[in-house]
């Protein structure tokens, strides 16, 4: 079904204009000042409104277990209140246990985000290295999107990276054109 959002103020990173905006199969099919309506269209009146892009939160814990401790927001109750106040989208950690492999680690997560009430993608935590962690790394990247992956230098005997990890899964990330990111604190 289509969508005709009518007479809104629309927002975005470059601009603020009053304007219609035409949703199709969940795609913007069209921007426009009084836009026709397709036939069977849901119409809605959004003059005085702001109509403006969700909100993507690029770090977030649900269902974390951690210290003995899990996180109080699964993937449920955590994108629903996320919708309520306007974050469609989150980004959240994969954190594999000492020598666990991260596809493992990475599928546990994925059963838990079956849930999610919004979007959702994951950064995965490199909690130890060998050959394994390469060749996963790899995989994570190429066939599920994982373009971001973690290094604590927090948590000592726990997820905390040594040097060795650190330039090793740097070395890849570079490799595979994803993003390394860096808890940087020593504790």
């Amino acid at each position: 079904m289509d969508t005709l959002i009518r007479g809104g103020t629309l927002i975005d990173a470059e601009l603020t204009v009053r304007s219609d905006l035409l949703i199709r199969d969940g795609v913007i099919a069209a921007v426009g000042v009084d836009l026709e309506a397709p036939s069977g269209a849901q119409v809605i009146d959004a003059g005085g409104q702001y109509v403006m892009p969700g909100g993507i939160d690029p770090h977030t814990h649900m269902e974390l277990p951690f210290m003995g401790t899990v996180a109080s927001d699964d993937f449920f109750t955590g994108t629903a209140a996320g919708l309520a106040g306007g974050t469609t989208s989150i980004i959240d950690f994969v954190i594999p246990n000492p020598q666990q492999p991260l596809l493992a680690a990475f599928r546990e997560w994925r059963g838990w985000a079956e849930k999610a009430a919004g979007d959702y993608g994951f950064h995965v935590a490199v909690t130890w290295w060998d050959e394994s962690v390469h060749r996963e790394m790899g995989e994570l990247a190429h066939a599920h999107g994982v373009s971001s992956f973690k290094h604590f230098m927090a948590s000592k005997n726990a997820i905390m990276c040594d040097d060795e990890v650190l330039v090793n899964s740097f070395t890849r990330c570079l490799e595979l054109g994803a993003l390394p990111t860096v808890h940087a604190e020593k504790w």
